[in-house]
């Protein structure tokens, strides 16, 4: 079993920067891939970023690739989501994910889906007012 915990949200002005961060216990999350999503008010869970195990190959939804940045340290078994420029579109309820079990080579493909990841964290808010 693992568990997921956000934290880092919370309330800045357009431009403004947050780091959100996801602690991982119960079991490592070296050997997985990693994923965050977001949710706004009325809206289906989005993918924003993921990172895959080991040398950590990213990728990014496109209105945020030039101002998030996805990274781990697996040691602490930590994974972050630096957050630069941030717009009021940003604003969404955080979610990290940790990808399921099984073919690893699947999640080159399937790293946006929200069904590819098992575990989920409870979540923290982003709020950007203009």
């Amino acid at each position: 079993q693992v568990q997921l915990a956000e934290s880092g949200g919370g309330s800045v002005q357009a431009g403004g920067s947050l780091t959100l961060s996801c602690a991982a216990s119960g079991r490592g999350i070296s050997e997985y891939g990693m994923g965050w999503f977001r949710q706004a008010p009325g809206e289906e869970r989005a993918f924003v970023a993921a990172i895959t195990w080991g040398s950590g190959t990213t990728w990014y939804r496109d209105s945020v690739r030039d101002r998030f940045k996805i990274f781990r340290d697996d040691r602490e078994n930590m994974v972050y989501l630096r957050m630069n420029n941030l717009k009021p579109d940003d604003t969404a309820v955080y979610y990290c994910a940790r990808a399921s079990d099984g073919d690893r080579g699947t999640f080159y493909d399937t790293y946006r889906n929200v069904g590819r990841y098992t575990y989920w964290g409870q979540g923290t808010q982003v709020t950007v007012s203009s």
